[in-house]
């Protein structure tokens, strides 16, 4: 599906769910003052765009990182406070647009884990520890962890699969300065974030987040923010009662895909049920958050 033309603006680049928009008057990103990041309804998953796309889901995800930004307002991030100078969005993408400016981005997913859930549990089974960070005997699935840790992972080139890796290897990747600044940053974030959700009745279980620094040397969060792509969302009255799988994200279309897919070649077509019921969970976690 090609991306949709926007008044003023030069598309310039397609990622598995985002569109990436330059003035058009500008040549690239690399001379570009100002981007616009626009949210497509396309759903990802084990690195895989999916069809069919979920119906409103970019306009909601576009919601749910707007009101985080304005939430955790200690933190820098990508968005941009138009002026009377800046080009205009069109209403056409209003909804499912983020005017934002350019950052250069750490090859890095700062990924934060509160909850012993998903590839973590799977690792933890047979060594006792997630990402090379050691965790207590006797944990169960979807446990609470004594405190939230920070496993990163490499942001492979599109349509390479990411790879966990250690804080060593962070370091090696962007200096000691950084890592410790995009480590600490993220646990911050994470803690902030997940206390705000739990007033609403919602666990934040884990989330990744990706920053750049921007034309000042600054570091600030970019991408998308604490979304129901990004983020593993429970209600916190199921879980209390036992239930660790009534998410608010697309775990619904992970676990899907896991019991129909042997996660070789292209993956199979969503059904509808599968789609509506993403869609609803999307809508109703907005509703929950009060976002």
């Amino acid at each position: 599906m090609s991306a949709p033309a926007v008044d003023g603006w030069q598309h310039v680049s397609s990622g598995k769910v985002r569109e990436l928009y330059v003035p058009a008057d500008t040549a690239s990103v690399a001379t570009a003052t100002e981007l616009l990041l626009v949210a497509s309804d396309r759903v990802s998953a084990y690195d895989f765009a999916l069809e069919p796309p979920i119906p409103g889901k970019g306009e909601l995800l576009t919601r749910l990182s707007r009101f985080w930004f304005t939430q955790l307002g200690d933190v820098p991030n990508h968005l941009l406070t138009p002026t009377a100078t800046s080009i205009p969005v069109p209403d056409s993408v209003a909804s499912r647009s983020m005017h934002v400016m350019p950052l250069r981005m750490f090859p890095v997913e700062c990924v934060v884990r509160g909850y012993l859930v998903g590839s973590g549990w799977v690792e933890y089974q047979e060594s006792g520890s997630v990402c090379g960070v050691p965790l207590p005997a006797g944990l169960s699935n979807g446990d609470r962890l004594p405190e939230p840790i920070y496993t990163p992972a490499y942001k492979a080139p599109q349509g390479e699969h990411d790879e966990n890796i250690s804080f060593d290897r962070t370091v090696e990747l962007v200096g000691a300065e950084v890592a410790t600044q995009l480590r600490d940053r993220s646990l911050h974030v994470y803690s902030e974030a997940a206390a705000i959700a739990l007033e609403r009745g919602v666990i934040i279980a884990d989330t990744k987040f990706e920053f750049g620094h921007d034309a000042d040397g600054q570091i600030r969060i970019g991408d998308e923010v604490l979304t129901s792509d990004s983020s593993r969302y429970w209600d916190a009255t199921t879980y209390a009662e036992g239930n660790r799988t009534n998410s608010f994200d697309k775990q619904i279309v992970r676990d899907w895909l896991s019991a129909n897919w042997d996660k070789q070649g292209t993956p199979p077509v969503l059904p509808d049920e599968i789609v509506e019921r993403t869609a609803a969970r999307y809508r109703e976690l907005i509703e929950r958050l009060g976002a």
